[in-house]
């Protein structure tokens, strides 16, 4: 072989070589941008699963006060009916 031919395949290798250098300094660079993403995204879920559950308990809490007062309101229908019952005259038949 002669020289030329080596010169030629060395800077064939070397132009490949610094492809790769570059594929590798990018991809590192896409790697930290997907990190950083990842990482956004995780902040922002934890935030939603905070809002959900204070959500939930907060629904929780409005139905608990919903209930209570539909208990009282039947509590004081049936009082109502009682009292309506006994003021009512007896007939004789």
């Amino acid at each position: 072989m002669g020289n030329d031919v080596i010169k030629n395949k060395f800077d064939d290798i070397e132009i490949k070589v610094d492809f790769l250098i570059e594929l590798c300094q990018t991809l590192q660079a896409e790697n930290l941008e997907l990190r950083s993403k990842i990482d956004d995204l995780e902040i922002d879920l934890t935030r939603k699963n905070e809002a959900q559950e204070l959500n939930a308990e907060q629904e929780a809490l409005i139905q608990a006060k919903i209930d209570g007062l539909l208990i009282k309101l039947d509590s004081f229908s049936i009082d109502l009916s009682n009292d309506e019952s006994k003021k009512e005259p007896q007939s004789n038949v």
